[in-house]
């Protein structure tokens, strides 16, 4: 039986595009995707065939800042992290309060996007009341992962891996923005409180070690305007261990959100600060009085967020090294302070406990404090030089953090490589530890960058490019790559 003719005239539309279609189908599938989409995401986003600020191989020697550092199973591209950079853009009330937004992807996307090995959220509280504002990010309830999921998903499609800081504010907590209360434009030297009308929680619900008026950050009367903080209160022992199961449970949902790197906020005078320091921790109990008790509020919660997240996942501190307090009045009244003796004492503890990175800030626990912060670049990254050198000096397998006006390539560079001292450096290393003498290893192992990437997002393709090396760029920006050197 002969088969059945089709005349040209009969055959459909539909018919002639759907043999197109096969056959176009049948084509690509003979070749593999040329522009194949980051699975699990729900929108399109193209495999970059190089993560974009990752150096390619070479025979030349590539600077540290742009070699891989493995830390447990993870391993970030280059050394340059995105710190946390609080944004006041949350919502403070209702539903969202306290969850991530597409502005957040927007900004910590891009960074990823333009190169950042790893890329961190910004101070995220465990408790509603631990918020520096009430239009600060948390993570205390199981409605804010998806926010963070969203930001997960596109730093990771940029080959980044995704940090974030579990905070509490402690006595600093229920201010406003600052372009709200005045701390960025001039008009007032300190921020200004968050009533409850605005979704604050002062007076009355601010924490701290230690309570009462002695303690109020600014040393302003809550009647006086010009003030900035609130009073706080001392917390209980019961709401002490109520806190640690805060943390552990915000790190759980962290996991659970698809972060990579948890670090543990106990810096710049917020909770954790408080209690490591004598100026502000008075406590008479377990927690306060010697080091070993003023330290043990951050080594609980170092073991209970140690003990919920994978084994393989990296765990890192934020520590202020010093209040910048020594030898002041404040200092000789409270019978001490917060110094760096004391960080390096802890620093070398922290390796036994589960930490991976000590990220070395400074400052904040107290109005008076005296630094030549914004005047002295290395304000802060000797200081972080000076501990990697004394616990590598103890064995102790503890990487260091350099935060702190970096905005250049080379001191970006210089902060993280290993060089070769001259002969006048071998000779004043003689005599005294000298910025030479440590200049033969490096400050640091990582850098931390903030405002600079606010000013440029593009800053690791910026650096790459001004110290010669060649790194990839995102697809969708190859076109206007910066020229080869």
């Amino acid at each position: 039986m002969a088969p059945a003719s089709i005349s040209p005239t009969s055959t459909s539309t539909t018919s002639l595009h759907d043999s197109a279609s096969t056959h176009h189908a049948a084509a690509l599938s003979a070749q593999p995707n040329l522009n194949p989409p980051i699975p699990g995401i729900p929108y399109f986003i193209p495999q970059h065939k190089v993560s974009p600020g990752a150096a390619y191989p070479t025979t030349a020697k590539i600077p540290t800042l742009f070699q891989p550092l493995t830390i447990r199973s993870l391993t970030l591209k280059n050394r340059i992290v995105v710190a946390p950079m609080c944004q006041y853009s949350v919502a403070a009330t209702g539903p969202t309060v306290g969850a991530l937004t597409p502005y957040h992807v927007a900004t910590l996307g891009h960074y990823a996007l333009k190169g950042a090995g790893l890329v961190f959220i910004e101070a995220t509280s465990v408790q509603p009341c631990g918020r520096i504002s009430p239009n600060d990010a948390g993570l205390w309830s199981d409605a804010q992962i998806d926010g963070i999921k969203a930001v997960a998903d596109i730093v990771h499609a940029q080959g980044a891996l995704l940090g974030i800081q579990l905070a509490h504010a402690g006595r600093k907590a229920s201010q406003t923005a600052p372009w709200i209360g005045g701390g960025h434009n001039g008009r007032r030297k300190n921020g200004m409180r968050s009533t409850k009308d605005v979704g604050g929680w002062g007076p009355g619900g601010v924490v701290g070690p230690s309570g009462g008026r002695e303690m109020v950050w600014d040393g302003r009367d809550e009647t006086d305007p010009e003030g900035g903080f609130w009073e706080p209160r001392g917390l209980t022992l019961q709401e002490i261990g109520e806190m640690i199961e805060d943390w552990k449970s915000a790190a759980v949902r962290a996991v659970r959100a698809g972060v990579d790197v948890i670090e543990i906020h106990g810096a710049h005078g917020y909770l954790i600060s408080q209690f490591l320091s004598p100026v502000t921790n008075k406590r008479t109990d377990g927690y306060g009085g010697s080091f070993e008790n003023r330290t043990r509020f951050v080594k609980e919660i170092i073991a209970a967020v140690r003990s919920v997240i994978p084994e393989d996942m990296p765990l890192f501190l934020r520590l202020s090294m010093t209040e910048w307090l020594e030898g002041s009045e404040v200092e000789k009244a409270a019978g001490g302070s917060w110094d760096m003796e004391s960080t390096i004492k802890l620093a070398k503890m922290l390796p036994e406990l589960g930490v991976d990175l000590l990220d070395a800030s400074s400052g904040g626990n107290h109005h008076r404090q005296n630094t030549a912060q914004f005047s002295i670049k290395d304000y802060q990254t000797k200081n972080a030089g000076r501990i990697r050198k004394e616990v590598k000096a103890d064995g102790k397998g503890l990487l260091i953090g350099a935060v702190g006006l970096i905005t250049d390539a080379e001191q970006a560079r210089d902060l993280v490589e290993e060089r070769e001292p001259s002969l006048g450096e071998e000779a004043q290393a003689v005599h005294e530890l000298t910025d030479a003498e440590q200049g033969r290893d490096p400050y640091a192992d990582v850098v931390l960058v903030a405002r600079q990437f606010m000013r440029e997002p593009e800053w690791v393709l910026r650096v790459a490019h001004k110290l010669g090396v060649d790194v990839a760029w995102p697809s969708q920006f190859l076109r206007v790559r910066f020229p080869k050197l």
